[in-house]
């Protein structure tokens, strides 16, 4: 293992403190009992609870605690102990309140001959004092790749078949393909930890195991408020309409699968009215694929402090890249990458941030992003290589709007058959599908139950859609979409120019960047 080796080095380099930044404890001990035997070196572990001891078997603990406070381990260090390694545990989290413990282990740290001792910090995010983090040797130790993922989940297959007498575990070649992919960006012991939750519960690895792995996968992850993971995707049943984005998505399926592919799709933008549906859309791409969803919180990520703000965001996104493959939702784009002069550089700073990570990124992170004012965002998000299509998402026509009614009502209980649903079509001309599914829940309200398609017509009609309210901007923005042939993801754009002579007008010769009245 190449951790191994470098952690190998750093001893034989006779380096006095090393940290090791890992999550699993038991691994990086079982790796620290590896070297010593090759070195033929000894090896104590030391823990607030069982205090110094030695290591290089996992069950060797002392009866009676030694050295159980920090300083006396420090100290036991300095003035007495032999040549070995000596695994602190428990030490780095208690030293910024002990300074006494902050000079012991610097004093360890400055020897010029540190005697054949060699200090190994082990924690997950280990953050040292100032004083001693330039004293320190830091190694990160490299996650389980595929193939060693895969035999460890054979590996607690067979233990659970031993503990059962034989009992196979059942699971299809696909739905291991899959859990090993959802299990990437974990170390070992979490590996081991979610696979026997998942193999225990039935005895099977299934399709119905994945979204409890991904969940647990991203509460381990968890590093701040800025990713939320979506427990509930959709699908393209769910979605009236959207024929175009659909096909699109089917035809880079397997792309974006393989692991080596070096064209493999990267991130949609899709641009639209209010409430017709691209948030829904965006859930639909993870349920297409089959993908964990995460959303992106961009309020989340802004911070007072100089730095932090960029800080924060790569995290988020380091975070997405641990949990791929998956689709990373960015709703309202335009809100947090807008740039603008009055906060000191802050938004070009955040901006720029995003864009080399859209532009460098390797892991397998499909980014969805959503946007109303796309006059707000700035081109060079917007040139080709960001995102692999710009999307407009129209106001559904009139066969999407009889899907649309369909969909709500069935979601309610309500039979559509019992419905005059060409009247209801007819009357919501420009309605979006937001608009129409709280059609169906004031007449249902008004009805008192199930309602009638009398009900349904005297909701409309008691209801201003935002196509009247704002219909020159919304004319606008479907004008502009159409004079630089955005792809839709309905029917053709139709040609809805700007009904009134006070509408805005669009220079047809503008920077694609620019973009129309927001709607």
């Amino acid at each position: 293992m190449e951790e191994a080796r470098d952690l190998a080095v750093l001893m034989d380099a006779r380096q006095p403190l090393v940290v090791v930044d890992s999550p699993d404890e038991p691994g990086v001990l079982e790796l620290l009992r590896r070297i010593a035997r090759e070195r033929e070196r000894s090896l104590f572990r030391w823990s607030l609870t069982d205090g110094l001891a030695p290591a290089l078997s996992p069950w060797q603990v002392e009866r009676e605690p030694r050295f159980a406070e920090p300083e006396e381990v420090l100290e036991h260090l300095k003035r007495q102990a032999g040549p070995g390694i000596y695994a602190l545990c428990d030490l780095h989290p208690l030293l910024p309140e002990r300074p006494r413990a902050q000079r012991l282990l610097k004093d360890l740290a400055l020897r010029e001959d540190p005697g054949g001792l060699t200090l190994v910090l082990i924690g997950w995010r280990v953050e040292l004092p100032e004083e001693l983090a330039r004293h320190a040797t830091r190694l990160a130790l490299d996650l389980p790749g595929r193939g060693e993922i895969a035999a460890l989940v054979r590996e607690e297959a067979r233990r659970f078949a031993a503990a059962r007498a034989g009992r196979r575990v059942r699971a299809e070649p696909q739905v291991l393909e899959r859990l090993v992919d959802s299990l990437r960006g974990l170390s070992r012991g979490e590996v081991r930890r979610l696979v026997r939750v998942a193999i225990h519960d039935d005895g099977a690895l299934t399709a119905a195991d994945l979204p409890q792995v991904n969940a647990a996968k991203f509460r381990l992850l968890d590093w701040g408020e800025a990713i939320h993971y979506s427990w509930e995707t959709s699908d393209f049943a769910q979605v009236a309409g959207m024929e175009g984005l659909r096909e699109w998505l089917e035809l880079r399926r397997e792309a974006f699968a393989g692991a080596q592919e070096e064209d493999a799709p990267r991130g949609i933008l899709l641009l639209g009215v209010q409430g017709a549906g691209k948030s829904l859309a965006a859930r639909a791409v993870a349920g297409c694929w089959r993908l964990p969803l995460l959303r992106l919180d961009v309020g989340a990520l802004f911070n007072k402090y100089y730095g932090e703000t960029e800080r924060n965001l790569r995290e988020a996104l380091a975070l997405a890249e641990r949990m791929e493959p998956c689709v990373l939702w960015i709703d309202e784009i335009e809100k947090g990458f807008a740039t603008g002069d009055a906060d000191g550089g802050l938004a070009q700073r955040v901006l720029g941030t995003f864009l080399t990570w859209l532009q460098e990124r390797r892991g397998r992170v499909f980014v969805v992003a959503t946007a109303n004012e796309i006059a707000r965002l700035p081109a060079e998000l917007l040139r080709k290589g960001r995102f692999d299509e710009i999307f407009f998402v129209d106001l559904p026509d009139a066969p999407t709007r009889r899907e649309i009614f369909r969909i709500h009502l069935r979601e309610r209980g309500l039979d559509p058959a019992a419905i005059d649903l060409e009247s209801l079509v007819e009357a919501t001309e420009g309605w979006s599908g937001a608009e129409i599914e709280q059609v169906v829940v004031g007449a249902r309200y008004r009805a008192g139950g199930a309602p009638t398609t009398e009900d349904l017509l005297a909701e409309v009609f008691a209801t201003a859609p935002l196509s009247r309210i704002m219909a020159e901007r919304i004319a606008a923005l479907r004008h502009w979409a159409r004079e630089r042939g955005l792809r839709s993801v309905r029917t053709p754009l139709r040609e809805t120019p700007p009904r009134d002579s006070a509408t805005p007008a669009i220079d047809p010769t503008s920077n694609p960047g620019e973009g129309p009245p927001s709607a």
